[in-house]
């Protein structure tokens, strides 16, 4: 009687354990600096980032499209163009969001 009772409860754990698992969910979080959504920059604002002479910034990590840019990196204005700044960061020229910091355009 004691076995059959023993058994009973082994498969009465067993299947809550099953019941548990089937509650369990698994979120994948999508990185956001991937999203890369479309913004043509005038081309006089490309020209001028491109001729301005400013020490490149050091930043560990991959400079992209979307990811923002700490407050230990100095973001220039760009002259007549107040929507768009810009800085170096590890030799690369790129276009940022002013107000967010967010990167634009990396320039080749």
């Amino acid at each position: 009687m004691k076995t059959k009772l023993i058994l009973a409860t082994a498969a009465l754990l067993t299947l809550s354990a099953t019941a548990y698992a089937q509650d369990t969910v698994i979120i994948q979080q999508t990185d956001p600096v991937t999203t890369e959504s479309t913004v043509v920059v005038p081309g006089e604002v490309r020209t001028y980032v491109l001729e301005q002479q400013v020490p490149s910034a050091a930043y560990e990590g991959d400079v992209l499209i979307g990811r923002v840019m700490p407050d230990t990196v100095e973001i220039h204005s760009v002259d007549g163009h107040s929507d768009y700044g810009y800085t170096v960061v590890n030799e690369q020229r790129v276009i940022v969001d002013p107000q967010t910091r967010t990167v634009i355009q990396v320039l080749e």
